[in-house]
C-alpha cells in the first residue's frame, strides 16, 4: 500500500512553554491532518512559528519591530513575513516494501504543489538534499527515487492516476489541519487566532478559510 502524507520536520520541543506541546522525537516528521491531538497541533504550530522566527532587518525589511512580550515575539515572524517556510514536505511510504520517500534538507511544505510539475509540467521535481529525492514521470508511471546520489537507491513506482489521487488526499489532510488549527487557536491563542490561522494557511499554500 502506498500512502502520501504532508509532514513537518520537528527539531525539538524541549524547553518550550508558551503553550502545550507533544513529546516528539527530535528531527522526526509529524504528519499533518485533521486527526492530530491538541498537543500535536501545538507542536506543529510551534515548529511553524520557529521556522519563521527571523528578526526584522532595518536595511531591507519594512516589518514592524519585534514585540517585547514572549508570545508576540515568538509569533512575530509567522505573522509578518511575506514569504513563509515550513520545514518538511510530502512523504510517500510503500508499506508493503518498507520504503519511504522523504523530503530532504532545505525543502519546505509550502512548495508541496511542485508535485504537480511532475504530472503536468516538466515531468520531474527534486525535493531537497541529504537525501536527494527525485520524482520523475515516465509515461504513465512516476518513479520516486529516494536518493539519486546513491546508485542502489530504493525506488517507489506509482501510476500517474494514483499519484493524482494521493495528492488530492494530501491536500485534504492539509485543509483539515488548517481547520483544526482554527479551533486550537481559538482556545489557546484567542488574541491571535485569526491571524495565526491565516498565516498557517498561507504557509501551506491554501485558502485562509478552508
Amino acid at each position: 500500500m502506498i500512502v502520501m502524507q504532508p509532514v513537518l520536520e520537528i527539531s525539538t520541543t524541549e524547553g518550550f512553554a508558551l503553550w502545550p506541546v507533544a513529546d516528539v522525537k527530535p528531527y522526526s516528521f509529524l504528519p499533518l491532518s485533521g486527526r492530530l491531538s491538541p498537543t500535536e497541533v501545538g507542536t506543529a504550530l510551534m515548529r511553524l512559528a520557529d521556522c519563521n522566527d527571523i528578526d526584522p532587518s532595518p536595511e531591507d525589511d519594512d516589518r514592524p519591530p519585534r514585540p517585547a512580550d514572549p508570545l508576540g515575539s515568538f509569533l512575530h515572524g509567522l505573522l509578518t513575513l511575506d514569504t513563509l517556510f515550513a520545514a518538511g514536505g510530502l512523504r510517500v511510504t510503500d508499506s508493503s516494501r518498507g520504503i519511504s520517500f522523504l523530503p530532504g534538507c532545505c525543502t519546505g511544505l509550502e512548495d508541496w504543489r511542485d508535485w504537480h510539475e511532475v504530472l503536468d509540467g516538466s515531468g520531474s521535481a527534486s525535493f531537497g538534499h541529504d537525501p536527494d529525492p527525485l520524482a520523475e514521470r515516465l509515461g504513465d508511471t512516476v518513479r520516486l527515487t529516494v536518493d539519486v546520489e546513491q546508485s542502489d537507491s530504493p525506488v517507489i513506482e506509482v501510476s500517474v492516476t494514483e499519484l493524482r489521487r494521493l495528492l488530492s488526499d494530501a491536500e485534504r489532510d492539509l485543509i483539515a489541519f488548517v481547520a483544526l488549527t482554527a479551533d486550537w487557536t481559538a482556545r489557546h491563542l484567542p488574541d491571535h487566532a485569526a491571524s495565526v490561522t491565516s498565516a498557517v494557511a498561507r504557509t501551506l499554500a491554501l485558502p485562509s478559510k478552508p
